[in-house]
């Protein structure tokens, strides 16, 4: 048995106050909450260290995804991204200022805008990614192989039904 973590000592709390409620899947939900919380704050230390941060390289990973020429329009990438347009906008701003992304016309639509990625933003999002799955390493040398890609299905399948595919 593995030695008690943070949840263990929550969950045991609470099954004292309330032994009557079946805390079993808080096992699993509140260890991927905090190993969420967790992914991310190591995240936007390493994206920091390019002078991004995670909403940034979330977009700048989008286009950089979308294959040549790297485009996408604000409301694909709102959607892709689960983003407000408002919330969209504001990203491409700061991105734009610094010269990571272009806004150009939609040659089919006279009212919107196709983003692009900028040589500059393709090498900033490449060597944070890169960055990040490096420092990543660690956490999965800590399981087998076996391990690894047992857990990469499991956590596929919980997935799939909060975020089903179309």
């Amino acid at each position: 048995m593995p030695a008690p973590d943070f949840t263990d000592r929550i969950l045991g709390r609470w099954s004292e106050l309330h032994p009557d409620v079946d805390l079993a899947p808080l096992q699993v939900t509140g260890r991927l909450a905090r190993l969420g919380q967790l992914l991310a704050n190591r995240e936007e230390a390493v994206f920091a260290e390019f002078g991004l941060n995670r909403g940034e390289v979330g977009v700048l990973a989008a286009l950089r995804s979308a294959g040549p020429p790297h485009r996408l329009s604000p409301g694909r990438l709102g959607r892709g991204l689960m983003l407000s347009s408002a919330g969209v906008t504001s990203r491409l701003d700061r991105l734009e200022r610094r010269g990571l992304v272009a806004r150009h016309p939609d040659p089919d639509d006279r009212r919107g805008v196709i983003v692009e990625l900028s040589g500059r933003g393709t090498e900033l999002v490449d060597g944070a990614v890169a960055a990040t799955a490096a420092r990543d390493r660690d956490l999965l040398d800590a399981l087998s192989a076996t391990e690894a890609r047992q857990l990469e299905a499991l956590l596929r399948k919980v997935l799939r039904v909060l975020e089903p595919l179309d």
